[in-house]
């Protein structure tokens, strides 16, 4: 595993009817994973390490676990627009799989565009392996792709082999719901009474992956290293919708002791934190929390950082790197500088942040805007090659 392999989420579809508790929880989930980030990367944290060494370290330590909240945030997401009932409602499976490689895409393809032109910018100010390699048109065309990881190619930018990986748990939870359509092909009405297997499935694959595929390292370039995470989500809003309390409750519990004798068998903090989040949003859609309008104004700034999250994990490198790149060419300088420039840098990213979510990502998809953006990154990656 690259240094440049920390978590990142990728993009949720626009959603119609928006659930302003998961935007809450993906904006808290967002902050702590670019502090983790900030933490790691350039020199302004060497400096403020000695104002609050044991935040940094932690953020430094522990801010990749956020990632759980967003692997099972999406996983709920996911069952709830693919199959709310169980059974898969997508007429052309195929369609709804480029959509949602064209929606991860276009604001990945051009941050990555503007990634690549600021690595080639600071690469002479900055040491160390911080910054990537000069990049080659296969890398390119890997991460243009998705499948940087499968390739072995260095990743160009931080949680960008998360963006894949979210692909492929999509694709995978897609094909998972719509096996038993697609081998029985049966009349719709022995269909709705059967519309337990798909769930069924989700449950055996995650429960695979809890305690097989997600203790296997070599398999964390794939989906099924992270489906156990993935599936909770997706179970979790199943739960949600049982009618009768008794059978909710019973289904709460075969979720906690799924996650639980994972953990007993080999305890994993990241699959820790995905069965409480998974277990809490179950809990908040029972109690009709999740579509709540009202919150305290304490909470709308992560609500708004929530809905640009996905922006600001794939923009926020960059302008890291050009903030520490500046920083290094002060010379010797108080610590607080540092811990001020870390700040700078949060702002400067939730900026570009809100410049990328309103000008590409909430975008519908164009097959031309994608083609045009493929061609941009391919074209900075010759511009900057040696």
């Amino acid at each position: 595993m690259n240094g440049l392999r920390n978590p990142a989420p990728a993009a949720e579809p626009v959603q119609r009817g928006r659930m302003p508790l998961l935007d809450i929880a993906k904006g808290v989930a967002c902050a702590v994973i670019v502090g983790h980030h900030l933490s790691r990367y350039g020199t302004m944290p060497v400096g403020a390490f000695l104002l609050a060494p044991d935040f940094l370290r932690w953020l430094a330590d522990d801010g990749r676990l956020a990632v759980q909240v967003f692997l099972v945030i999406a996983g709920f997401l996911s069952a709830s627009s693919l199959a709310p009932d169980g059974a898969l409602r997508v007429d052309r499976p195929m369609a709804r799989i480029l959509q949602r490689y064209g929606r991860l895409v276009m604001p990945y393809m051009a941050a990555l565009t503007v990634c690549v032109l600021v690595e080639a910018l600071v690469r002479p100010w900055m040491a160390g392996d911080d910054v990537p390699a000069s990049p080659s048109i296969g890398q390119l065309l890997a991460h243009g792709l998705l499948v940087q990881d499968l390739l072995g190619y260095e990743a160009l930018s931080t949680g960008v082999w998360y963006v894949a990986i979210d692909f492929q748990l999509f694709v995978l939870a897609l094909t998972l719901m719509g096996l038993p359509a697609m081998l029985r092909r049966a009349p719709a009405a022995a269909a709705s009474r059967e519309r337990w297997i798909p769930v069924a499935l989700v449950l055996a694959v995650a429960t695979a992956s809890l305690l097989l595929f997600n203790r296997n390292a070599d398999l964390d370039g794939t989906a099924f290293y992270f489906f156990g995470a993935y599936g909770l989500g997706m179970l979790a809003f199943w739960i949600g919708r049982a009618t009768r309390a008794s059978t909710w409750q019973s289904a709460v519990v075969l979720l906690a002791l799924t996650g639980a004798g994972a953990l007993a068998i080999d305890w994993r903090s990241r699959i820790a934190v995905a069965l409480v989040s998974a277990l809490l949003i179950a809990v908040a859609q029972r109690r009709d929390w999740l579509s709540l309008g009202q919150w305290p104004d304490a909470a709308m700034p992560l609500q708004r950082l929530g809905r640009i999250s996905y922006s600001l994990f794939l923009i926020h490198f960059p302008v890291l790197l050009a903030t520490n790149a500046v920083a290094a060419q002060l010379g010797p300088h108080s610590p607080w500088i540092d811990a001020l420039g870390m700040a700078g840098t949060f702002g400067l990213s939730v900026g570009a942040a809100l410049l990328l979510h309103r000008g590409v990502e909430v975008r519908p998809v164009s097959w031309r805007a994608v083609a045009a953006l493929f061609a941009a990154l391919l074209v900075s990656g010759m511009l900057v090659s040696p």
